[in-house]
């Protein structure tokens, strides 16, 4: 089985979903849009315009099928006419402020042959049926350790309390001024810790170093960092967003929550238990392994109906 996957940048998720593949002895080839993508500064239009005769040049007839990562590759693999098409959509390809990436996102979900939704909560944005497949952790990677070994890596006292922010301050959909809010007004002398432009392998440091992660999103896909803290048996203070629920049912000092009376008051509790759950358990079906077997199945399943359509 070979497969095109077309992308806009290299996700830890994405890398992780690759591996996995050509581990299962799937031929992937990663088609990147060209430019360079911050948030300060965006891809242009020129670099979009350059990516289709990409695809088009990149000898598709040896491909089985074609898998857009992020809706706005999307419309480049469709445009594409011989090969079917697999499109997962991260998050803010549907959910974010620009009108436009989401009808384009939603316009391109009704006509892919399927549909890859890493939450139930994104379903709302769609018109059409998909396959609910979130995305893996590498449990390998992110996993507990001694929390004072932890501290001693990444230079935090031992006897300080800290509530960690995963995020950039300045990502308005991130809100750490609710953040900031919630820490004051619970009953905690504790330290609301931002992080960012950290490399990805010392995040399961960070995460073990904290007392609890707390997320303050307005909307999110996910987020990922939910599933990193959980294994590394982290508690988590999060609003209602993403497959967040999903992820924390019946796992014990972790709370999800709606308002910000509820957002401090769980801080309140997890931060005065001084416990870790136990929440690493429930993440085995989410490994990067299981992720490939039930991608290559859904690819099998694309292919094998494309065939008999044709």
């Amino acid at each position: 089985m070979r497969i095109l996957h077309l992308t806009t940048g290299r996700r830890s998720f994405f890398e992780q979903q690759v591996e996995a593949l050509r581990s299962r002895g799937i031929d992937c080839t990663v088609l990147n849009v060209p430019g360079h993508y911050s948030a300060d500064d965006p891809r242009s239009v020129t670099d979009y315009l350059k990516y289709y005769p990409q695809v088009l040049e990149h000898g598709l007839d040896e491909y089985d099928l074609v898998h857009a990562n992020n809706g706005l590759t999307a419309p480049f693999a469709l445009a594409q006419p011989t090969r079917p098409v697999v499109v997962t959509f991260w998050g803010s390809d549907l959910m974010g402020d620009h009108g436009w990436v989401s009808k384009v996102g939603q316009y391109s979900a009704k006509r892919a042959n399927r549909v890859i939704l890493p939450s139930h909560k994104m379903a709302e944005y769609v018109d059409c049926e998909y396959t609910h497949m979130p995305f893996p952790v590498d449990t390998d990677r992110f996993q507990p350790m001694d929390k004072a070994e932890a501290r001693d890596h990444v230079g935090w006292d031992h006897d300080e309390t800290v509530v960690l922010f995963p995020y950039d301050p300045s990502r308005p959909e991130k809100d750490y001024d609710r953040a900031k809010k919630v820490v004051e007004a619970a009953d905690v002398d504790a330290d609301l810790r931002t992080l960012t432009g950290k490399p990805y392998d010392e995040m399961p440091y960070y995460l073990n170093a904290s007392d609890t992660v707390l997320v303050t999103s307005k909307r999110e896909s996910g987020p990922m960092i939910v599933r990193e803290a959980a294994a590394c048996n982290v508690p988590v203070v999060s609003t209602d967003v993403g497959f967040v629920r999903e992820t924390l049912t019946d796992v014990g000092q972790s709370a999800v929550c709606g308002s910000d009376i509820e957002l401090a008051g769980s801080l309140e509790v997890i931060l005065a238990s001084e416990q870790r759950p136990d929440a690493r358990e429930r993440l085995d079906q989410l490994d990067p392994d299981g992720f490939g077997q039930r991608l290559e199945r859904t690819y099998a399943s694309v292919i094998d109906r494309a065939r008999g359509e044709a």
